[in-house]
C-alpha cells in the first residue's frame, strides 16, 4: 500500500511537468516514455540490475541516464528519473507508470472498455464501435478488442468494474430460463 502512495506522489509530479507545457501534449509524451523505462526495465534485467543495485553510486546511474536519454527525451523527463534514481525509488517506475496512466486518463476524460467480440473486428466496426461507445459514456474511449467465438454474437463491453453483456450466448440463456420457468 505504501509504495502505491509513493508511485502516485511521483506520477502526480511528473503530470504537473507535463501540464506546465501548454499547448503540447508533453502530458502523453511523459507517459509513453514512463511506460517505456518502466518496459525496458523489466525487459532487460540488466538495465534493471544497474538501476537497483546498491552496488552502482547513484551519481553513475544519474549519468548514464542523461548520456542515455538526454538528447531523445525532453530534459524535465531526464531531471524526473534522476530525481526517482537519487531517493532509491526506480523499483517503482512500473507501478509509476501504471498510477500515471490513471491519472492521465481523469485528466483527459478518458476511459478504457474492454471488447470482446465472435470474430475479430475490421477497423470500421472497430471505429463505429468506439464511436457509438464515446456517445454513450460521455468521455473519450479506448476501446482493446477480443475475439472470442463463445459469445456466439453480440458484443460484451466491460467499463470499469461495469460490463454491458449483449451477447447471443447471454440473450440464449434468458430465453431458455424464461422457458424453464413459464414467464
Amino acid at each position: 500500500m505504501k509504495n502505491a502512495a509513493v508511485a502516485r506522489n511521483y506520477a502526480e509530479a511528473l503530470l504537473r511537468a507535463g501540464e506546465a507545457h501548454p499547448g503540447v501534449r508533453m502530458v502523453e509524451t511523459f507517459g509513453s516514455l514512463l511506460d517505456a523505462v518502466a518496459g525496458a526495465m523489466q525487459a532487460d534485467e540488466r538495465i534493471g540490475a544497474v538501476l537497483e543495485s546498491p552496488r552502482v553510486a547513484k551519481t553513475t546511474k544519474t549519468a548514464l541516464l542523461e548520456r542515455a536519454l538526454g538528447g531523445v527525451t525532453p530534459p524535465e523527463f531526464v531531471r524526473f528519473l534522476q530525481a526517482v534514481v537519487r531517493r532509491g525509488r526506480q523499483g517503482l517506475l512500473g507501478e509509476m507508470a501504471q498510477q500515471y496512466q490513471g491519472l492521465m486518463d481523469v485528466k483527459l476524460n478518458r476511459v478504457h472498455a474492454g471488447v470482446i467480440l465472435a470474430e475479430q473486428p475490421d477497423a470500421r466496426l472497430e471505429k463505429q464501435i468506439v464511436e457509438r461507445l464515446t456517445a454513450a459514456i460521455g468521455k473519450d474511449v479506448r476501446a482493446h478488442f477480443r475475439a472470442d467465438g463463445g459469445i456466439i454474437g453480440g458484443v460484451v463491453v466491460r467499463v470499469g468494474d461495469r460490463v454491458y453483456d449483449g451477447s447471443l450466448r447471454r440473450k440464449l440463456a434468458v430465453l431458455r430460463r424464461k422457458m424453464l420457468t413459464g414467464e
